[in-house]
């Protein structure tokens, strides 16, 4: 084996994508790379380390337990690469730099906008690029380099998890607000003056959801947890066009608060009296760049931006 001192990062990083796209061809495309120079980057690690890293399954290749033990301690570099780089970043003024977010659709308006405007005008030099995109791409993303600051949510308080089930070492989380969800009612409906409105109440309703993503996953389970399962006859992507079906009669919507979509004329958005379906919003980043100026400034911008949403 050959000292670990000339490992390449680059081929640890191949190793931990084929591990988390579980394919080689998977992660192929998502480092922009050949089928064959990602077996050919691993089969490399393989010799440097004297072990082998992968063996047949079927048509696939799985990873063997000397590729687990290599990836457990792969964290841990990655880790002290990122500590490197937020101390050399502090070595400099930490006013120049470029940081990439990506955030989903709701928290663009109403966290990241505002966080970047903030920024212009207390670090100008300090470049922000933005990038519309759901977890888990977000995270893998994150993972490879390619964002800086992840905006998430979910409905617990748990960090970002493996396949474990475990608290990722791999990324700082930073809870920015805890964001409700709301019911948007067409005029006349039998619950619009209730004095008390459960998510329970609305079980026998036709629903409204988004799509795909967190709001379409976070209102369905909702709603399970709430003891039904919600009859979804339409799916719209866009909030204005779901206030219009629900205008229409069509059905009734969850709105998360930090949507604030513009309101229209016969549809009422109630909050729930009790038990009020609800997710947390939060930041993450790799573990060990949260201490670098310009990823700390932009957090800075986003907690701050969140207590102004949630004040509004």
């Amino acid at each position: 084996m050959r000292d670990v001192t000339d490992l390449d990062l680059r081929k640890l990083r191949v190793l931990r994508e084929l591990s988390e796209r579980g394919t080689v061809s998977a992660a192929a495309r998502a480092l922009h790379l050949t089928p064959q120079a990602v077996s050919q980057q691993i089969s490399a690690l393989g010799r440097e380390l004297g072990v082998p890293l992968t063996e047949p399954s079927g048509r696939r290749l799985r990873l063997t337990g000397a590729a687990r033990i290599v990836l457990r301690h792969a964290d841990a570099v990655f880790t002290q690469v990122e500590q490197m780089r937020a101390e050399l970043a502090a070595h400099r003024s930490g006013e120049r730099g470029e940081v990439a977010v990506a955030g989903f659709s709701t928290t663009l308006s109403a966290l990241i906008l505002p966080a970047v405007a903030r920024l212009r005008e207390t670090r100008p030099l300090l470049r922000t690029s933005l990038t519309e995109v759901d977890p888990p791409e977000s995270f893998s993303l994150l993972q490879r380099g390619e964002t800086d600051v992840v905006i998430s949510a979910d409905t617990t308080r748990a960090a970002p998890a493996d396949e474990d089930g475990r608290s990722d070492g791999r990324f700082h989380r930073v809870a920015l607000c805890d964001d409700p969800f709301d019911i948007a009612l067409p005029a006349g409906h039998r619950l619009l003056d209730s004095e008390r409105l459960l998510l329970a109440d609305l079980a026998d309703e036709t629903w409204i959801f988004a799509t795909t993503g967190l709001c379409h996953d976070i209102g369905v389970a909702a709603c399970t947890a709430a003891g039904f399962t919600p009859q979804a006859s339409h799916a719209i992507g866009d909030w204005d066009a779901t206030l219009a079906a629900v205008r229409l009669g069509l059905g009734v919507a969850l709105v998360p608060r930090l949507a604030k979509p513009v309101p229209r004329p016969e549809v009422t958005i109630r909050a729930f009296t009790e038990r009020a379906p609800s997710r947390t919003v939060f930041a993450a980043v790799r573990e060990g760049s949260q201490t670098s100026p310009e990823i700390a400034a932009v957090l800075d911008a986003l907690r701050t931006a969140a207590r102004a949403a949630v004040a509004g």
